[in-house]
């Protein structure tokens, strides 16, 4: 088995140094130039001495194939010049083949057989006869500890060999010496994770607010304490609804005319809010009046902490945002860092003690970058995390002239993406520094709505219905305008290959992100779709109504390529798609 590998990305900086220095300050001679992915893929089965490293920016960074700073590299032997990489006939751009490359290494066939990668690179078939048996034999001072240093008295013989090996590379240490076990299959583990529910939608359930639901945060992973779905409408009650992760229709769920209401509701995926149901105690389901009537809240309005004890909540006529607990819905913290009214928050991916960043804009046109610490459950000070201040933030993002709009965070990326009216889509460093701006379609278009991926694209909602997709660095992919619509919620499922929108027109779709292809569209609802989650195992999408309804809908997209249903007429005619 051969191990094919491309070591150098010459395109790219720092890259592009590093090629250099290893060259003497110069490129590399014309035919040893990386230019195409299919006659090194060819190179690579044909010819035991042509082994290349398969380097993780191939799963992550297109720009790596593109001469994006017209490097000149000269021509080959047939009078091509070298340019961009050449791509296999399957993948139309770089991104599709990193989105595809990327996509095959996590498919269940690739974890299947990745011991047999282990056994080669750490394993038992990395040195002595199972080695010779998988044709798995490089130069000997590629292997740990095959020359002796100490040994070698001659400057110059030594210099040759650091040389050598510094240009060739060397083998990882041998870690086995048995063959290593099989990994489990994420079918066996999960047998029905290509099961297609028969019903579209799992249940509805009516709150006697009939208020507008315009954030929904559905905290449900296995390691929550208490999972739940929370809701919060334009009154500002809050409820807080038990999620039942086992839930799920059985084969004999409809197939009697009665049941009992206990057997009915075993099968639901939510219990709603016990406070609710009684009618008593629901001054602890409301976050108070000091709201400003000015402000039109929306999803982004408020945040949900990940294990479902806290709401952090904007608006406020004093300019400031504030921390509430989900139990009594009493204000533990308020907290100012704007000179005007605060629009909108985010929060980043937690850590394992539930720390995490908290991102919020306002009107003056700045955003702010706050400690969220899970164990004191409140914002902490930067300077001072132990100590009972008043904690100012730990970043100030400017760049924007005007209100912010939409926010994102990610502590694992170490970015702020920010949208202002009328105004572009920015992306700050967590410590404040600006990175880049991100090509408005048009002039004066606002950007309502963005959620990125863990993939790096970017989807951004401009105006009513004008998606657009960019990469990580800010490049303008595609743009699809979804007309008769205003999408009033977006969010990506959990390995950003879809991404769930809902609108004013009560539908909500499913498109493919890497494309904006819509593929699949449920029933349509009769009110207009006011928020948008999708719970941890991806089971369930649920939407928040503008009558007070949520609506839970099954999904399973392991599947999405086999529909149930072809997406309706109206759906795929009022799509426009632009390249």
């Amino acid at each position: 088995m051969i191990i094919c590998c491309f070591l150098l990305v010459v395109f790219k900086e720092p890259f592009t140094t590093f090629y250099l220095n290893l060259h003497g300050n110069q490129f590399d001679h014309v035919n040893r130039t990386f230019q195409s992915i299919p006659l090194s893929w060819q190179n690579c089965q044909r010819d035991s001495s042509d082994v290349k490293e398969l380097i993780p920016e191939l799963f992550a960074l297109p720009e790596m194939l593109t001469n994006c700073n017209d490097y000149r590299f000269g021509h080959d032997d047939d009078g091509a010049k070298i340019d961009d990489v050449i791509l296999p006939k399957w993948a139309q751009t770089s991104e599709d083949f990193i989105r595809i490359n990327r996509a095959a290494l996590e498919s269940e066939f690739v974890s299947s057989h990745l011991h047999q990668w282990i056994d080669l690179i750490f394993g038992y078939k990395q040195r002595g006869p199972e080695a010779i048996r998988a044709t798995n034999v490089f130069c000997f001072l590629t292997y740990e500890g095959a020359v002796n240093f100490d040994a070698i008295t001659n400057p110059a013989d030594r210099a040759i060999l650091e040389a050598q090996i510094k240009a060739f590379g060397q083998a990882p240490s041998q870690i086995l010496t048995e063959p290593h076990p099989p990994r489990n299959s994420a079918i066996a583990s999960n047998p029905t994770m290509h099961h297609v529910s028969p019903e579209d939608v799992s249940m509805i359930m009516k709150f006697s607010s009939n208020a507008p639901i315009i954030h929904v945060a559905a905290n449900t992973a296995s390691t929550v304490p208490a999972q739940a779905v929370i809701t919060i409408s334009n009154k500002h009650d809050f409820s807080i609804n038990k999620y039942n992760q086992n839930a799920g229709p059985s084969p004999s769920a409809y197939s009697e005319a009665a049941q009992t209401l206990s057997g009915q509701q075993a099968q639901l995926p939510l219990s709603m809010d016990s406070l609710l149901i009684l009618n008593t105690g629901l001054h602890r389901r409301h976050l108070g009046d000091n709201f400003d009537e000015r402000i039109s809240q929306r999803h982004q309005s408020f945040v949900v902490t990940a294990d479902n004890r806290f709401i952090i909540s904007t608006g406020y006529w004093d300019k400031s945002f504030r921390v509430q607990n989900t139990d009594m819905a009493r204000t533990t913290q308020v907290l100012y860092g704007h000179f005007d009214i605060v629009t909108c928050a985010c929060r980043s991916e937690i850590t394992i003690a539930g720390n995490c960043f908290i991102a919020t804009g306002s009107r003056d046109s700045t955003v702010c970058i706050w400690i969220w610490n899970g164990t004191k459950g409140a914002i902490v000070d930067k300077e001072y995390p132990n100590q009972e201040v008043n904690p100012s933030p730990a970043a100030i993002l400017t760049g924007h002239d005007t209100e912010i709009v939409c926010i994102w965070i990610s502590a694992e990326l170490g970015i702020v993406l920010s949208g202002s009216e009328h105004g572009l889509v920015l992306q700050h460093t967590l410590q404040g520094e600006i990175l880049r701006a991100f090509e408005n379609p048009s002039d004066m278009a606002t950007p309502r709505l963005l959620s990125p991926s863990n993939d790096g694209d970017i989807i951004v909602c401009y105006d009513r219905s004008k998606l657009s997709l960019y990469t990580l660095n800010g490049k303008l992919m595609r743009q699809a305008i979804f007309e008769e619509e205003t999408i009033q919620s977006l969010v990506l499922n959990a390995d950003g290959q879809y991404t769930v929108i809902g609108g004013d027109r009560g539908f909500v779709q499913i498109i493919r992100t890497h494309d904006l292809q819509p593929i699949y569209a449920y029933p349509q609802c009769d009110a207009s779709i006011r928020s948008l989650a999708i719970t941890h195992d991806q089971k369930y999408i649920i939407a928040g109504l503008s009558t007070g309804c949520l609506i839970v809908f099954n999904v399973n997209f392991n599947v999405l390529n086999q529909p149930r249903r072809d997406p309706t007429g109206t759906v795929t005619n009022s799509t426009k798609h632009i390249q």
